[in-house]
């Protein structure tokens, strides 16, 4: 089921590359002027560079899938055998810069370990991470997997995010 959402997920950002490619201009639009052309560079968008980020998810495809990986066993001289057991961890916020393939990255290595994400991008990403989300949420319902399984915070309000780093009860961990 994972690697099968990956599969859409990659084939989402190939069947709508004109509709990224249209909201990553605005992005960069906006942000020219107002970052380096260094960072303008890493917040722009191109075919070749979506065809990558497609790839990547492909990559993570191929990856073994690590929950419930049992490494590790021992036995103790009294007989007991122990092993360590690889599981997802929950529920994890992801606060970014402004590079857009880090949501696509993030989410395909999230789902890939058996984990739930909350993201939280740089705002001069905004138009471009809203249409990644709504190809990684409806490859997410079509593999079976709950949508909600990766959520995204689109407003770059500051309170949001302060908000979020007090949801301990429902936050695993924050990267």
């Amino acid at each position: 089921t994972k690697n099968e959402f990956l599969q859409k997920l990659a084939d989402g950002l190939e069947g709508r590359m004109a509709e990224i490619l249209s909201a990553n201009a605005e992005d960069v639009t906006e942000a020219e002027g107002k970052l380096s052309p260094a960072m303008v560079d890493r917040l722009m968008l191109n075919e070749q560079r979506i065809r990558g980020i497609a790839r990547d998810v492909l990559n993570v495809a191929s990856l073994p899938d690590p929950a419930g990986e049992i490494f590790g066993e021992t036995t103790n001289p009294n007989g007991l055998r122990i092993h360590k057991e690889r599981i997802p961890i929950g529920v994890i916020a992801v606060i970014y810069e402004s590079r857009p393939h880090v949501t696509v990255d993030t989410a395909s290595l999230m789902i890939k370990s058996g984990n739930a994400a909350i993201l939280r991008g740089g705002k001069e990403t905004i138009r471009t991470n809203k249409v990644f989300i709504a190809i990684i949420r409806e490859a997410l319902a079509a593999s079976g997997i709950s949508s909600d399984a990766i959520q995204f915070i689109d407003s770059p309000d500051r309170n949001l995010l302060m908000e979020l780093l007090t949801m301990d009860e429902t936050v695993d961990m924050v990267i």
